[in-house]
């Protein structure tokens, strides 16, 4: 009974709404910008439940305040950020109930990008706000590269098919920069071949999957021995830690953009 739509907003960010299809109630996620939700809100008809955060920065958290301006929902959001209209603060191992979605997402503390930032899942879908993004990761602004590779190792349990919902709109950036870790990787280049064509017709290339994400993101790839040459030859240096390998690869990111 849920239906998740696609909320752009600024330049590259994605809102997530999630559509309680039975009952016109909606929850969003991130909610950077006011005016792209109500809009939304407005032209489906919708009533706006609750508000999900996964960390605090401006282009995720902007739009709350103006949403709670006249109406009282619940804002779920980690428990040890800054989170304006925060209502319930929501630490690891929480759950969150969400209408429409048959279970409960599942909270996870996930620091790196910054050190409150936090994920929801299902099993079945991925809310990871900026730690995982499509074919690649976050920046490491606030926590340590060793942080992100153990936050990034936690989504490991869930199966293939689980939806990736980040919000960004990276994946054409990152998948060329994957291309230079792993040049030979064929399902890569299909990805990217794919991601170009869906942006040539205006189309969002997120959601992607799990399944994806660890057959051509080398930030996943950390153990996979094209990932570690690679990473061996930029630092020139043997590396065989992932942590290690995650580091360099993430610094030789950092150094192009």
């Amino acid at each position: 009974m849920i239906r998740i739509d696609t909320i752009p907003a600024f330049k590259d960010n994605y809102i997530w709404g999630l559509v309680d299809t039975a009952t016109s109630r909606a929850t969003v996620v991130d909610p950077g910008d006011a005016v792209p939700v109500r809009a939304w809100l407005a032209d489906q008809g919708l009533t706006l439940d609750a508000i999900l955060i996964t960390h605090h920065h401006g282009d995720h958290v902007g739009g709350v305040r103006d949403l709670l301006a006249d109406r009282d929902i619940p804002v779920h959001g980690p428990a040890h950020g800054r989170i304006p209209g925060r209502t319930h603060p929501v630490a690891d191992g929480d759950r969150v109930t969400v209408a429409g979605l048959p279970a409960p997402l599942e909270v996870r503390e996930v620091p790196g990008h910054t050190l409150d930032h936090i994920a929801y899942t299902d099993g079945e879908r991925l809310f990871c706000g900026d730690v995982l993004f499509t074919g690649g990761c976050g920046a490491v602004f606030e926590g340590t590269n060793d942080q992100m590779f153990a936050s990034l190792e936690r989504f490991n349990d869930l199966p293939d098919a689980c939806e990736v919902y980040c919000a960004h709109e990276y994946t054409l950036e990152n998948l060329d920069f994957a291309r230079r870790v792993e040049p030979e990787n064929a399902a890569l280049a299909r990805r990217l071949e794919t991601a170009r064509a869906a942006r040539e017709r205006g189309e969002p290339t997120v959601p992607g999957t799990l399944g994806e994400e660890r057959a051509t993101n080398p930030f996943l790839r950390c153990r996979e021995p094209s990932v570690i040459a690679a990473a061996n030859r930029w630092a020139n240096r043997d590396l065989t830690d992932a942590a290690a390998v995650f580091g360099i690869v993430r610094a030789w990111k950092d150094s192009l953009d």
